[in-house]
């Protein structure tokens, strides 16, 4: 199978679209992480495998881009040490923590050597790291990858996910600058937009 370079489209224009749409361009980049930590979202750790061993890193921005064909999306920092070497393998795995794996987050979160000191894992069917008692996995080849402002947007092709059996316990939760879990006893309540136009 020929392999096919990932589609790269660079934003360039982002202070003049920001000021045609909102009228400012004086958003403080405190003031904007700090509103956006009001949107709690899950934790991921994103992992690959080179020549020189397993590769990883922690995670927020992560989501489903689309059912048909799979597609999920994950962005990251353009100054990351550790996503070059992630980009020219072509490919990597999602591993979305589970709600006691707050101190996992924080080891993957640095910029250091010994990330995988004493982390169990298993190579997905690519040879991904597939981390040990996540919430779930998805492993994916690169498909395309976008330069927005400081960060990149990376596309990705689904082509394993972890089995039904695998998805046990509840997340970790990250809002407003903390960890935090869900409340066990609340009764969940159903969301519509599952089913209808949202997803």
């Amino acid at each position: 199978m020929e392999e096919r370079e990932p589609e790269r489209i660079r934003f360039t224009d982002a202070a003049s679209y920001r000021t045609v749409r909102s009228g400012r361009t004086d958003i403080d980049p405190r003031e904007m992480r700090d509103s956006m930590g009001h949107y709690a979202s899950g934790i991921t750790i994103i992992t690959g495998y080179d020549d020189s061993g397993p590769i990883g890193f922690t995670c927020q921005s992560f989501y489903s881009v689309s059912l048909e064909p799979p597609l999920v999306s994950f962005s990251v920092m353009t100054t990351s040490g550790s996503y070059p070497r992630l980009r020219a393998t072509g490919r990597f795995c999602v591993n979305v923590l589970a709600h006691n794996q707050s101190d996992l987050s924080n080891q993957f979160a640095r910029r250091a050597s010994d990330k995988w000191a004493g982390v169990g894992w298993g190579p997905s069917a690519a040879g991904n790291p597939v981390l040990d008692d996540t919430l779930l996995w998805v492993d994916c080849e690169t498909v395309a990858e976008y330069e927005a402002g400081d960060h990149y947007i990376v596309v990705g092709a689904v082509n394993e996910i972890s089995p039904l059996g695998w998805h046990s316990g509840d997340p970790l939760v990250f809002f407003k600058g903390n960890y935090r879990h869900l409340r066990s006893h609340e009764r969940p309540v159903r969301a519509w937009f599952v089913d209808e136009e949202g997803y």
